[in-house]
C-alpha cells in the first residue's frame, strides 16, 4: 500500500464524510455515465487493517455480470477465428442513429451473437456473488462487488455498506447463469 494513498488522510476522509452526511445516506455517489439500474459507482467511509480509508466502490447485479461475462468469451472467440479482428465501435449518424457497421464489423457481430446463443443453450457461464478488493489504487481502496439482486438501488447500497462495515456481508456462493433478452445483444 502507498504512503501517499489521500484515500487514508484524516483530513480527506472528513471532507468525504461531510459530503455523505449533507447526501442523508452513508454513501456518495460519483457522477458517471455508465451508473445505471445495474452499475453504480460510489464512495463510503469503512476501515482498512485497522485504519479508516475511503472505499471507491462499483456494484452490480449478477445478470450485468453474467452478460459482460459472456461477451468477454464471445470477444475472445471472435479474435481467435478472424485474423483481422477489431472491437466493434457502435457509432451514431448525425441523427443520432446508430451508423451502419462495415461489413467486417457486421460479421464479427453476428459470429458473436452466435456463439453467445451456444454459451447459453449451453449454460457454459456461470456467475456468483463477489467482493474483490483492490489495495493498490492510487486514491483509497477499490471493491467490486456483484450481487444477486434485480436492479441496484439505494436500498441496496445502503446494506451492502452497512453489513460491509459491520463485517456481516455473507456472499451467496451458487452459480448462476441468465438469459439474455435480445434487446440487450443489441445494446452490446
Amino acid at each position: 500500500m502507498k504512503t501517499t494513498n489521500g484515500g487514508f488522510d484524516p483530513k480527506v476522509i472528513q471532507e468525504y464524510k461531510d459530503k455523505i452526511e449533507a447526501t442523508g445516506k452513508s454513501y456518495l455517489i460519483i457522477d458517471s455515465e455508465d451508473n445505471s439500474e445495474e452499475y453504480v459507482n460510489f464512495f463510503f467511509i469503512g476501515i482498512y487493517e485497522g485504519k479508516e480509508v475511503v472505499y471507491d466502490t462499483v456494484i452490480y447485479t449478477l445478470r450485468l455480470h453474467h452478460t459482460s461475462e459472456m461477451y468477454e468469451v464471445a470477444e475472445h472467440r471472435a479474435a481467435k477465428h478472424f485474423p483481422e479482428f477489431k472491437k466493434i465501435k457502435y457509432e451514431e449518424d448525425e441523427n443520432g442513429d446508430l451508423a451502419a457497421l462495415d461489413n467486417l464489423e457486421e460479421e464479427i457481430g453476428l459470429f458473436m451473437a452466435e456463439v453467445i446463443m451456444e454459451l447459453e443453450a449451453e449454460d457454459e457461464i456461470k456467475v456468483h456473488e463477489h467482493v474483490a478488493l483492490d489495495a493498490n489504487l492510487d486514491f483509497g481502496i477499490g471493491l467490486d462487488v456483484a450481487l444477486n439482486v434485480g436492479e441496484i438501488d439505494s436500498g441496496v447500497i445502503e446494506s451492502f455498506v452497512e453489513r460491509y462495515n459491520n463485517d456481516t456481508l455473507e456472499l451467496d456462493t451458487t452459480a448462476y447463469s441468465f438469459q439474455i433478452e435480445s434487446e440487450e445483444l443489441m445494446k452490446r
